[in-house]
């Protein structure tokens, strides 16, 4: 396959790796790494993990690491992740094969792992130039992300290590508590309507679905496609995977998957609106149905499962932006994410009174 470079861009100022250290350490590790001097460049999405494009001659990999600054207990956590790819990898090829994890802080600052690089298209916000954007694709992309999710969710978790990594039971009790105290613990605002929204998440849990091997940071810009969007050739970001309710996973799925009739500051809070609200691709009632029919699961709780989604991004916003808001992060980029986070809640909030 041709290998694409979309989304690579020069190390940013403040985020650069110890190269001599970081080399010698792959050396030590890797056996029959090419003689050139190792070159490190970053893709320049996301706004969490940073994530880096490491080549040495014809060997190429990615490094995953966490962000700047203090981080929230038990998030970013490099060597769950790697252990969650080492375990997924062999039964689910979509997953990146992981290389070697590290918790030497004395190589890149930070706990990081190495592991294959994948190549192809990143979607977000634009195709890739040359590619003329039909309604048909869009249908046939929304269509590989539905069935993509649903391989996933066949895989018997009880023949991987995830079985000992996972407590499926009371999955869903545990998040809604879980995602609540995150919150709390990040409050920078007082904003209407939280208070009511957190009240009605606890009190309308649905009964989980048999548990399932859930992505839990499922979309498209962490897909990678071929060339003729033919397949997806890796997904990537499986730091939150677990054992849960397969319908968070794809809730978590829709509070990513924009429409175009979706508010304004929902679509672009985070820059330019993805290429979801182009004719063709799927509206999220078209994914959840589609996805029930391969499924053959139950949907008719989603309304609980798409509100808790969009109050567990709010969240992960807000984190974010506290972080910015202390000073523990100077990136611009996350300035105005309160802004984004007092629209998520609103629209969680309405989400759960239209059920």
């Amino acid at each position: 396959m041709e290998k694409h470079q979309n989304g690579i861009i020069s190390v940013r100022a403040g985020e650069e790796l110890n190269k001599q250290r970081l080399e010698q350490f792959l050396r030590q590790e890797i056996n029959g790494l090419p003689k050139e001097q190792l070159v490190v460049r970053q893709f320049g999405t996301g706004h969490s993990n940073l994530t880096y494009a490491l080549q040495i001659g014809d060997w190429d990999a990615v490094l995953r690491r966490p962000p700047l600054g203090p981080v929230a207990p038990r998030a970013h956590d490099m060597e769950r992740e790697y252990k969650i790819l080492s375990a997924l990898h062999p039964l689910f090829n979509t997953a990146p094969k992981p290389f070697v994890f590290s918790d030497d802080l004395s190589i890149v600052g930070s706990p990081f792992f190495v592991m294959e690089r994948r190549y192809g298209f990143v979607l977000d916000s634009d195709f890739p130039e040359g590619v003329n954007p039909t309604p048909e694709l869009g249908r046939k992309i929304s269509e590989k992300m539905v069935e993509l999710l649903v391989e996933l969710h066949s895989l018997d978790y009880q023949k991987t290590d995830l079985a000992d990594m996972a407590k499926p039971q009371g999955f869903m009790q545990r998040q809604v508590e879980g995602w609540i105290g995150r919150y709390e613990r990040a409050q920078t605002d007082q904003l209407t309507g939280v208070k009511q929204l957190m009240e009605w998440l606890q009190g309308n849990i649905p009964i989980s679905q048999e548990p399932a091997i859930i992505h839990y940071d499922f979309k498209l810009n962490n897909a990678l496609f071929s060339a003729d969007f033919s397949e997806i050739t890796g997904l990537f970001d499986w730091e939150m995977t677990t054992v849960g309710d397969p319908l968070a996973d794809l809730g978590a799925a829709m509070s990513y998957w924009i429409q175009s009739d979706d508010p304004k500051l929902l679509k672009e809070g985070l820059g330019k609106a993805p290429v979801t609200v182009m004719d063709g691709f799927y509206s999220r009632e078209e994914f959840i149905a589609s996805y029930s029919e391969k499924s053959g699961r139950d949907v008719s709780d989603m309304n609980f499962y798409l509100t808790f989604a969009y109050f567990k991004l709010a969240v992960i916003v807000q984190q974010i932006y506290y972080r910015y808001k202390k000073g523990q992060t100077q990136d611009p980029r996350f300035a105005h994410f309160d802004q984004y986070v007092a629209s998520l809640m609103a629209h969680a909030l309405s989400t759960a009174l239209k059920g």
